[in-house]
């Protein structure tokens, strides 16, 4: 049956119901491409960027390619999921809710990895190899990875690899400190563990077997504190010189909220204490790049 407006009681004009439609597919498309943690990794690529010394359209180049693989990955995911978020009733989803089509996210995935290429490689070869690298491994977990024991890699080697992709766009093209590297290949595992930790109920009545399902939320949950807290460690005493006053408070700050987001392995909050301590971590990696 026609949807009706309110004010008449009668079925919208066919623009007006146009429009409507194409309203509410956006809205799920928008929320179809997990859109806070593509932020989240947009904002700090755009940090390390500026942090880094890259010229304004290096840096608009860069943070276009992570943008538009973060899409992509987003939109991959949620179409990958849709049969295991049927099975097990998954209304928060978009594509299981109604509000977008599979067709549409199928296409905005594709899409979307279409423009990272030329964005990615707008920066060298090397460079773009590396980010496209990175937009690969978060592929193979939506595709395959995420149900096997080596769940945990794909977001180790993507996040590990993602600061490379800022700083081989620079002059020389140097890769980035080993330290740096360390530290956000941690986090980037921390973070898989503490995501999955709402999830692993329904993961596992739905035949997803990654590593923290097979570990258990427990487990999960104090393997993820204790890699963030490792992540917050390379970067404080990784780098040459003294620890700084903020630089000992954040490890202090990162083993607290740990050891809060512990206290409740099955809910949201150990993720949101990782989200935390990763903004905390980008602060202080913004200082010091800059004073190097």
């Amino acid at each position: 049956m026609p949807a009706r407006t309110a004010e008449t009681g009668r079925p919208p004009r066919p623009a007006v119901a146009f429009a409507l439609r194409w309203r509410t597919a956006a809205v799920g498309l928008l929320a179809a491409c997990h859109p806070l943690p593509a932020a989240a990794v947009t904002l700090f690529t755009a940090l390390l960027a500026a942090a880094a010394g890259r010229s304004l359209p290096g840096a608009a180049a860069t943070v276009g390619a992570v943008a538009a693989g973060q899409l992509s990955v987003g939109w991959c995911n949620d179409r990958a999921d849709l049969r295991r978020d049927l099975a097990a009733g998954r209304r928060d989803k978009p594509l299981v809710a109604g509000t977008v089509r599979p067709a549409a996210v199928t296409r905005a995935a594709a899409l979307a990895l279409l423009v990272c290429v030329p964005l990615s490689l707008a920066g060298g070869l090397l460079a773009g190899a590396v980010h496209l690298v990175c937009v690969a491994a978060a592929w193979a977990y939506n595709l395959k990875l995420k149900g096997t024991a080596v769940s945990w890699l794909p977001y180790a080697l993507a996040f590990g690899l993602l600061p490379a992709f800022v700083t081989l766009g620079l002059p020389g093209a140097p890769w980035p400190p080993p330290w740096l590297t360390a530290a956000a290949a941690l986090l980037g595992a921390g973070a898989h563990f503490a995501n999955v930790l709402p999830d692993i109920a329904d993961d596992l009545a739905t035949g997803v077997v990654g590593l923290p399902q097979r570990l258990g939320a427990r487990t999960s949950a104090a393997l993820a504190g204790l890699l963030v807290l490792a992540s917050a460690a390379a970067l404080v005493v990784g780098p040459p010189g003294r620890v700084t006053a903020y630089g000992w408070g954040l490890l202090a700050a990162t083993a607290a909220t740990v050891l809060l987001g512990g206290r409740r392995p099955a809910g949201r909050l150990p993720f949101r204490a990782v989200m935390a301590v990763a903004g905390a971590d980008v602060l202080l990696l913004v200082v010091q790049l800059r004073r190097s």
